[in-house]
């Protein structure tokens, strides 16, 4: 049959150069393209044997040939698979216009930079146009099995593309590129060069189910033992064709796993846990997820490269797939491979995209019920993990609330039952006396700081357990007010404390009236005197040695998240805390009996003490004043009349 020629559509034309020259940034992406499409051809003919008999198709060894030619400068990409007729040449080759193009090369100009362009060419998928950014010209030769007579397709992407009829075509596709000039500026690598070709296959196709194959240069023959160029040459198998993920747990050894984990992960230390997952139904993927046994030093860091490595059908997609694993759980290394997604998905999409949205559900879940089962199961691993990643898990409280349960059940504190050992929380439900109704915690900077705290004398005394949180994001996530088996967490600087059995609660109420009225002009001559620095000035049910300690009010932000906030930038009301004054103590007391006989008539004497009262509370929580020059002459003072 005669050679034909046809040309592209005004707007298939301008995307092909549109392409060609500006918008993938990667080159070397092109042979990932073709590589896939090769090995879709050869699973599409293993399954078309299977289906039907007479196929008559030889698929004893089904493989990928990559041939460079470094003298003609080209590169051939060969499959013995399906193969395409004339009809799905013109159909599926010929022509890369359809009802969408003009929409989307609209939007591919409008797009501002290359990354957004990139998105849209994923969109649209024209990966095997991708081989115009290479090559001055691409040709196709293909023979679908079953069929005698081959088809093939020339172009050079500028204009018009010729197809003809041939007769001697082998069964399968070959694409053959003559080779663009080299071009490092323009990242337009050595494509003939075959260490180029192997560093790319054994980034993108490593895992491809077919061999992909490639026969050495004359000089690695004689380098690798051949006697001469004449010599016919072994192909070299490029890929591993080892994706650990697609395999059973028992076809795999430990060892494997470790040595893919550090591939992946640049680490040297094997890592701490192996999870495998795999969904199928009407969206099939797999997932093979490693925690890491420490965390990294840039955990922290803005910039820290999060995420796992994204497949397609064995072919990688992209490195840090960040939609696929939530920020709290960054540390997550692995794969994940996907059967439905495209080829060209890019990062823009993979926000959007229903099924990946699924995907980072599912793998999230998946992590943490993991931890839960090695908390049960081995407690000293999981000890580890909280203590190189808890920190960072928290996170998780302030931005997952569909899992929030489920991160407080793999959560340790530090706690008052055990200087040593952290408690979870249910193990500090079942520990909790009887008639208490709250998970009581305390947030401070260090463990000594919030042990000294005046907060937890009255806790302290009646052998109350209390969480000691030190973390920075502690802060946050507990003004929530989070529940636990339907138990608030109430932090102990916070509003009223009601503690002990029903009848020591009685005793304390008939107590508390009488103090409070014994103390009533007191309160409300401090509340007065002190009211541009407090809201309130009340007794405390609290504290037994400390003379006064400052509290927020229950629904109140604390000083430390005030501070936070401002220094995010973000600005925030001061909030006025509130005083409490124990009874019991000889200075309150004799406050109370100083103002009782004199009352306001002692000039500053009586200011001065409800004063440094008050800065005594902050500085015994950790506080800061207001004034710290005022309150060290004020106490010089003081200690000069004790002389």
């Amino acid at each position: 049959m005669p050679t034909e020629t046809f040309e592209f559509q005004v707007e298939a034309r301008q995307l092909l150069q549109m392409m060609i020259h500006s918008i993938y940034s990667n080159k070397d992406v092109f042979l990932r393209e073709l590589v896939s499409n090769a090995s879709d051809a050869l699973d599409k003919l293993r399954l078309e044997a299977l289906r039907d008999d007479s196929l008559g198709a030889d698929v004893s060894d089904l493989h990928i040939d990559l041939e460079a030619d470094k003298q003609a400068r080209t590169l051939t990409v060969r499959d013995n698979g399906i193969g395409m007729s004339h009809d799905e040449v013109v159909q599926l080759i010929g022509t890369i216009a359809n009802s969408g193009t003009a929409k989307f090369l609209r939007e591919l100009k409008e797009a501002e930079d290359s990354a957004a362009a990139e998105g849209l060419i994923g969109q649209f998928g024209v990966g095997f146009y991708s081989s115009f950014m290479v090559a001055d010209e691409v040709t196709l030769l293909t023979r679908r099995a079953g069929e005698a007579r081959g088809t093939r397709w020339t172009s050079t992407g500028e204009g018009t593309y010729t197809i003809e009829s041939v007769d001697d075509a082998p069964q399968g596709t070959s694409v053959t590129l003559r080779l663009k000039p080299e071009d490092t500026d323009d990242q337009l690598h050595d494509y003939s060069s075959p260490w180029k070709i192997r560093e790319i296959v054994k980034r993108y196709s490593d895992f491809i189910t077919w061999p992909i194959r490639m026969v050495p240069e004359a000089a690695e023959a004689a380098d690798a033992g051949e006697e001469s160029d004449d010599a016919p040459r072994e192909p070299e198998t490029l890929n591993s064709m080892k994706a650990l993920w697609a395999r059973s747990r028992d076809e795999v050894s430990d060892d494997e796993y470790h040595e893919l984990y550090k591939h992946i992960s640049h680490d040297w230390m094997a890592p701490l846990e192996t999870v495998r997952l795999q969904a199928e139904g009407t969206f099939e993927y797999q997932a093979l997820l490693f925690i890491p046994s420490h965390a990294p030093h840039d955990l922290f860091m803005q910039g820290y490269k999060r995420g796992i490595q994204l497949y397609v059908k064995r072919v990688f997609i992209m490195d840090d797939c960040e939609a696929l694993m939530p920020p709290y759980l960054r540390f997550v290394k692995g794969v994940v491979d996907a059967q439905d997604l495209s080829l060209n998905v890019s990062r823009e999409i993979l926000q959007q995209d229903r099924q990946i949205q699924m995907m980072h559900r599912r793998l999230a879940k998946k992590v943490l019920s993991t931890v839960k089962d090695m908390m049960s199961s081995d407690p000293e691993r999981y000890a580890t993990f909280w203590r190189e990643f808890g920190r960072v898990v928290k996170e998780g409280l302030l931005s997952d609330f569909e899992n929030r349960d489920a991160i407080l059940r793999i959560a340790s504190f530090a706690t008052t039952h055990d200087k040593d050992e952290p408690t979870t929380l249910q193990q500090y439900v079942e520990r909790m006396k009887e008639g208490q109704e709250h998970i009581y915690f305390l947030a401070g900077e260090s463990r000594q700081a919030i042990e000294n705290s005046p907060h937890m004398e009255a806790f302290r005394d009646k052998g109350v357990e209390v969480l000691l949180l030190t973390d920075p994001v502690d802060e946050v996530w507990v003004e929530a007010e989070p529940e636990f088996d339907g138990r608030k967490l109430r932090s102990v600087a916070k509003g009223e404390v009601d503690l002990g059995t029903e009848d020591e609660k009685k005793e304390a109420a008939t107590e508390r009236e009488n103090q409070q009225q014994e103390y009533a002009d007191l309160l409300s001559w401090m509340s007065k005197q002190l009211d541009e620095t407090v809201k309130e000035v009340r007794l405390s049910s609290r504290l037994t040695v400390s003379p006064a300690c400052v509290v927020s009010d229950t629904h109140d932000v604390t000083p430390a998240l005030e501070n936070m906030y401002r220094a995010m930038g973000q600005p925030v009301p001061h909030v006025k805390r509130i005083l409490e004054l124990n009874p019991g103590h000889p200075l309150v007391s004799g406050l109370n009996r100083a103002y009782a006989d004199r009352g306001e008539q002692d000039g500053t004497g009586l200011e001065e003490t409800a004063e440094l009262l008050h800065d005594l509370a902050l500085l015994a929580e950790g506080g800061e004043l207001e004034d710290p020059s005022r309150f060290v002459r004020l106490m010089a003072d003081r200690l000069e009349r004790t002389l």
